[in-house]
């Protein structure tokens, strides 16, 4: 990867529809050279160019990082909680906790149902901490591309 496909990446961070038309100046390329990077990216599998929604304007107002220490294997705890829609991701680690959760919830009753009904009866599950957050101002995930 070289320092125009960075370029083509910071780019589409701020606008994922950007047309090529648009993207190949910001990038020192002709539009239809900045089309070749970016599939030669994607068919690499460098990039892949996903719809990512945000939790706040579909009614799920509460968020939580949930940490969970789990006796036992970890991974079927997480692929249990997977198939929850309140569920956004699960990662295992290998500090403190055994498995971090991201959950979005419509309301804080709701994340604590969650958590007491759904969470803690999953075998395995030894403790759960919750760590809510707040998404006052849109949120938009960027990655610094080196």
């Amino acid at each position: 990867m070289d320092d125009i496909d960075r370029a083509i990446l910071r780019e589409l961070q701020v606008d994922g529809r950007i047309p090529y038309a648009d993207l190949g100046p910001k990038v020192g390329l002709s539009p239809s050279a900045a089309r070749l990077r970016l599939q030669r990216l994607i068919d690499t599998k460098a990039v892949q160019v996903v719809g990512v929604t945000d939790p706040m304007t579909m009614g799920r107002q509460t968020m939580a990082l949930l940490g969970l220490r789990i006796d036992g294997d970890p991974r079927a705890v997480a692929d249990e909680l997977s198939r929850h829609d309140e569920v956004v991701y699960t990662v295992l680690t290998a500090g403190g906790f055994d498995l971090f959760a991201e959950v979005v919830c419509p309301q804080p009753q709701d994340l604590l149902d969650f958590i007491n009904d759904v969470v803690r009866p999953v075998e395995g599950v030894a403790s759960v901490e919750n760590f809510p957050y707040f998404a006052i101002h849109t949120h938009r995930f960027l990655w610094h591309v080196d």
